[in-house]
């Protein structure tokens, strides 16, 4: 579980930082309705929310701050729900619900192995 945990928010971080890169490079603002915030402050927060996840999953990996991998983890699980379920965020057909749900189950699958990540690992 721990390595599903750090290749689901490995790969969610490396998609955001990339997402907002291109976005601040282009100077197109990004229009993402389940997240909280629009325009160049979207696009910001991306990015930063990007790094320190990046950041976490680097630290939690080397066994360091494992944490703030953890907190990340629900962090991450919070803004999915909250932005696919519980906002006006509505979706465009059943496909785009079904991602919604398994991208969600995912977060969720991670913050589990987050966690085992936290525990005192067993005396050998």
């Amino acid at each position: 579980m721990r390595v599903f945990s750090y290749l689901f928010h490995g790969l969610l971080t490396l998609f955001l930082l990339a997402l907002s890169v291109v976005a601040l490079s282009s100077g197109q603002p990004l229009q993402l309705e389940m997240l909280p915030w629009q325009g160049q402050a979207l696009t910001w927060w991306l990015l930063s929310a990007a790094l320190a996840g990046l950041l976490s999953v680097i630290l939690a990996i080397f066994r360091k701050w494992r944490l703030l991998f953890f907190l990340w983890s629900l962090a991450v699980l919070g803004m999915m729900a909250r932005g696919f379920f519980f906002s006006h965020y509505y979706f465009a057909g059943p496909p785009e619900f079904h991602l919604a749900l398994y991208l969600t189950a995912g977060a969720l699958i991670a913050v589990f192995g987050a966690w085992f990540q936290v525990r005192p690992e067993p005396l050998r």
